[in-house]
């Protein structure tokens, strides 16, 4: 009831407590024993003013429920790949591995997070390459969760620090690299080396990430020049291609012409080897001439001019013949005789010439019959020799 209101019975200078106001404030030490015989019976399971024990009841039961509710809500399972990280009033308590757990609900909150799992990233930036050409890069970033504390508490938002990262590791990479390389061969290189220097950004911002695999999956000019660009590659495949033609062609050559030199080597070789014996030949030849020449040397002087003449003629078809007691020299052109003479003429002209005619033996025939006699002697001492 409202201060000084009637009630019970009572005059309107009462209190709700049953007081009287016109006796000054009321006593401390009566208010809060009043008190008590109002609520006690609430907590003692007495009848307490003018309530009943069914109120009682119904309040702890549900105080029973609420606290069954809380303590089932505490429990979860970890999964076998997954680690949790647990907070306590929001800050790091501790990590709970694979399993059935329980944390008072309310009090912990539960951050789970498969640690086996392997996100992927799709990323497509453009990039300005060492040799002033801009080029379009396709790549994919496969990473997964290394460490659950540092990915939920140290960065606010892992993925965007994540792409920021390749982001800058692939302009650094790129930026560094001239365009045919990140277009063509260089792919896999530059992978690697953006691969890297990601990770050592997420370890240096300690976002708990660790990266698996960078694979870039396209690399293009932008299509504004696509045109000019496919002609560069093609001229360079060209040049690429005219390149093994000429090697391939050295490579045949080569060995061919190594041959060659070596077989004129070989050939000059033994041209000198002849040379030489040939002229050791003919000096030690010249030595035994000296010899002979020393012991007859008008007959010698004749033989070597002899044989000379011999060498001279013996391959002519023009023969000259010095008639005795005449002043005349004739002249046989055997080479046109031949060719224009009839077998007949030609019986005639051999008979001619073959015609014996007496004389008296000159003094040049005298000297080969001495040069006769002096082979016929060299003969048989080498017989005897032998």
């Amino acid at each position: 009831m409202a201060w000084n209101e009637p009630g019970g019975g009572r005059n309107n200078n009462q209190d709700p407590w049953g007081g009287r106001n016109d006796q000054g404030p009321p006593d401390i030490d009566e208010v809060v024993k009043k008190l008590q015989e109002r609520f006690g019976g609430f907590f003692n399971g007495k009848k307490g003013g003018n309530q009943g024990g069914g109120g009682t009841f119904l309040l702890v039961g549900v105080l029973v429920l609420v606290a069954l509710l809380w303590f089932i809500s505490g429990w979860y399972r970890v999964e076998q790949a997954e680690q949790a990280v647990v907070l306590r009033f929001g800050e790091f308590h501790e990590i709970k591995t694979a399993g059935l757990r329980w944390n008072p609900a309310l009090v912990d909150t539960i951050y789970k997070v498969d640690v086996n799992k392997v996100f992927s990233l799709p990323m497509r930036a453009t990039m300005l390459t060492e040799d002033q050409n801009i080029v379009d890069v396709d790549l994919n970033v496969q990473y997964r969760v290394n460490d659950p504390k540092l990915y939920f508490l140290h960065v606010n938002n892992p993925e965007l620090a994540l792409a920021h990262s390749i982001e800058s590791a692939l302009r650094h990479v790129v930026g560094g690299s001239v365009m045919d390389k990140v277009i063509t061969e260089g792919r896999e290189a530059i992978a690697i080396e953006v691969e890297a220097r990601l990770q050592d950004y997420l370890e240096r911002y300690q976002s708990g990430l660790i990266v698996t695999k960078v694979n870039i999956e396209d690399a293009h000019p932008p299509k504004e020049v696509k045109a000019a660009f496919d002609d560069v590659l093609r001229a360079q495949e060209d040049e690429v291609r005219l390149q093994n033609e000429a090697q391939a062609y050295a490579n045949g050559i080569i060995p061919e012409a190594r041959g060659k030199a070596k077989r004129m080597l070989q050939e000059a070789d033994a041209y000198k080897t002849e040379v030489v014996e040939r002229a050791k030949g003919e000096a030690k030849r010249f030595e035994q001439l000296l010899s002979e020449y020393k012991k007859a040397p008008e007959v010698t002087r004749q033989r070597l001019y002899l044989e000379t003449m011999e060498s001279v003629y013996g391959n002519t078809t023009k023969v000259m013949v010095d008639v005795e007691g005449g002043n005349n020299i004739m002249y046989l052109p055997l080479d046109r005789l031949v060719q224009n003479a009839s077998a007949q003429q030609l019986t005639d002209i051999a008979k001619t010439i073959t015609m014996p005619v007496k004389k008296e033996p000159s003094k040049q025939e005298k000297n080969l019959k001495g040069v006769d006699r002096l082979r016929q002697m060299r003969d048989s001492r080498r017989w005897e020799g032998r």
